[in-house]
């Protein structure tokens, strides 16, 4: 199944429902996007990364770090941003989706410097992702409040 989710990132196959763990190593391929859009992948970003996917997914630290070190993989050979979103906005209920931006969000916003590239990539996908502008307001408010506390 992992190798389906896959070719339909390249664009080899045509999207269709994914669940379970090519959701999920979707939407962290996807926050690994983010983090890399402006060329400074760091450790605060990835530690936000595995905190989303232990909270979110309720996994083990442990399960979270495996799981970003394979979206990392996913991510490089991913074809382009538009692909990748429409897998996900294919697959993925708009509730789940409005989650997603809020999570792109913290990673954008983890490392305090909230550079162009991110804020370009970022108001790229949530539209791609079928997201309202509004509701991308409320998700990086969101954002920024859970990182505040």
């Amino acid at each position: 199944m992992f190798q389906d989710l896959l070719k339909m990132l390249r664009g080899e196959l045509p999207p269709e429902p994914i669940t379970g763990d090519d959701s999920q190593i979707a939407i962290a391929a996807l926050m690994v996007r983010v983090a890399r859009a402006d060329d400074s992948y760091d450790g605060v970003e990835r530690d936000m990364i595995e905190d989303v996917l232990t909270h979110h997914y309720d996994m083990t630290p442990e399960e979270a770090t495996e799981m970003r070190l394979h979206a990392e993989k996913v991510e490089a050979e991913a074809a382009d941003t538009v692909r990748f979103t429409r897998v996900l906005k294919e697959a993925v209920p708009y509730e789940e989706r409005d989650a997603i931006a809020e999570a792109l969000w913290r990673v954008a916003l983890a490392d305090n410097d909230r550079s162009e590239d991110e804020n370009a990539l970022l108001r790229t996908v949530v539209g791609l992702l079928g997201i309202s502008d509004r509701d991308s307001g409320l998700a990086r408010q969101r954002a920024e409040q859970s990182l505040q506390n």
